[in-house]
């Protein structure tokens, strides 16, 4: 949809990156550092971010501790959409309902602000699988507070909404996200 943010409904739309313009050059008083000018990490866009780490892991030095040589990765980006790749998979129901019947337990999120693969959607992925509900929608909480709702399936399989989360709900709720992957990797209901 035109003028929405389809990662979280809630942020304002933002230009992809920062212009590169808004580092300032080095001077012999930075020894050789880029310096961001304070309007780019302040900025309220969270692509401000996605910026500064294409800046930092493309640092000599970061890549220096990191190990990364030269000629392996000449420049890191986060998302690299020129690498060449084939998009030939049209579904993996099959491929979760194989896993989840052998007895693999699943647990499959959405964040509840997220209009790029809603709630909505990744219930009607879930019903594709056709497994019986085996504990109905129901609050999960954190700190006595509702931070979500969840569903339980036949098969070991648990889906969970993340509430006020977008399109990658622990970039936007880290805190929630953990303890949900915490309690349900331990065991435990959410």
């Amino acid at each position: 949809m035109r003028g929405l943010n389809d990662v979280h409904v809630l942020e304002k739309i933002c230009p992809e990156y920062p212009s590169l313009a808004l580092h300032k050059q080095p001077t012999s008083q930075d020894h050789g550092r880029r310096r961001l000018t304070e309007s780019a990490v302040s900025s309220l866009c969270r692509n401000a971010t996605y910026f500064l780490s294409e800046l930092w892991t493309n640092e000599e030095s970061v890549r220096e501790s990191l190990g990364i040589h030269k000629e392996t990765v000449p420049s890191w980006l986060r998302c690299d959409f020129n690498l060449p790749y084939t998009y030939e998979i049209n579904s993996t129901v099959d491929d979760h309902l194989a896993l989840i019947t052998k007895g693999y337990r699943a647990m499959i999120y959405s964040g509840d602000h997220d209009s790029k693969i809603s709630y909505v959607d990744t219930q009607a992925w879930i019903r594709r699988l056709n497994l019986p509900i085996t504990d109905h929608w129901r609050p999960w909480h954190l700190d006595d507070q509702i931070v979500g709702y969840t569903r339980t399936y036949s098969n070991n399989l648990t889906y969970a909404t993340v509430k006020g989360a977008g399109h990658t709900a622990p970039e936007y709720m880290p805190r929630e996200c953990l303890a949900m992957i915490d309690r349900w990797l331990s065991g435990e209901p959410l």
